[in-house]
């Protein structure tokens, strides 16, 4: 892909919004490469951080993971409300609007952050499970590789470290046949709350380099 970078004029506050391994990560690495304003962060890494910490929000999201479901919007929210807070781009105070896993509103975000683009990445589910078969990660970094398309240098070793790949344990076939299917059950009224709000835009490819060619013009369309 083009290492070309652009300069924002205006605040681009996106969400990558796709099926469980649609190449949300892949997207995100690619942007902040393109454009250097723009800072992330990804609720599957903090899962995962959690996960391996061993913390009482990781074994609960481990157990719901390992089961094929969805990890709760609550917690979800109150992870990324304490990672916007603690890279101090959300005042303390308004953090506290994410705390009530009661709450019945469809996008909390949107009270913390005024979110202004929202990408829907599309991706066949055949595909997507042919890419999970494949998959390798370097679990303390959290590195991902693929035997198709992305492999490492050495075969079954971390490209940095050396160190053996895994598969992740809650990477079978079966697991992600569900939770496609428990994504596409549950995402579909956020995706209508922010086709309502104007900001939606959905975008369609069977891999990350059909999709980021697309996914660059349209950020430069609206930001640039």
């Amino acid at each position: 892909m083009s290492h070309t970078t652009k300069q924002l004029k205006k605040a681009a506050r996106i969400i990558l919004i796709g099926a469980p391994g649609v190449g949300k990560g892949t997207q995100s690495e690619r942007l902040l490469a393109r454009f250097p304003q723009l800072a992330s962060i990804s609720s599957g890494d903090l899962l995962r951080e959690n996960v391996r910490r061993r913390t009482p929000l990781g074994l609960q999201a481990e157990e719901a993971m390992q089961s094929g479901n969805l990890v709760p919007d609550s917690m979800i929210l109150n992870l990324i409300s304490s990672e916007l807070q603690s890279k101090g781009w959300l005042p303390p105070s308004q953090s506290s609007a994410t705390q009530n896993p009661q709450t019945p509103t469809l996008s909390p975000l949107d009270t913390l952050v005024p979110v202004n683009f929202v990408v829907h990445l599309l991706t066949p589910p055949s595909v997507i499970l042919s890419r999970i078969a494949s998959r390798w990660v370097h679990e303390p970094s959290g590195r991902v590789y693929n035997t198709d398309f992305h492999p490492p240098k050495v075969p079954g070793k971390d490209d940095v470290t050396g160190e053996p790949l895994t598969q992740r344990e809650d990477d079978s076939i079966d697991t992600w046949k569900q939770r496609l299917k428990k994504f596409e059950e549950t995402s579909r009224a956020l995706l209508d709350h922010y086709d309502k709000r104007g900001c939606l835009w959905r975008v369609e490819g069977n891999s990350s380099d059909e999709i980021s060619p697309q996914l660059y013009a349209e950020v430069e369309r609206r930001f640039c």
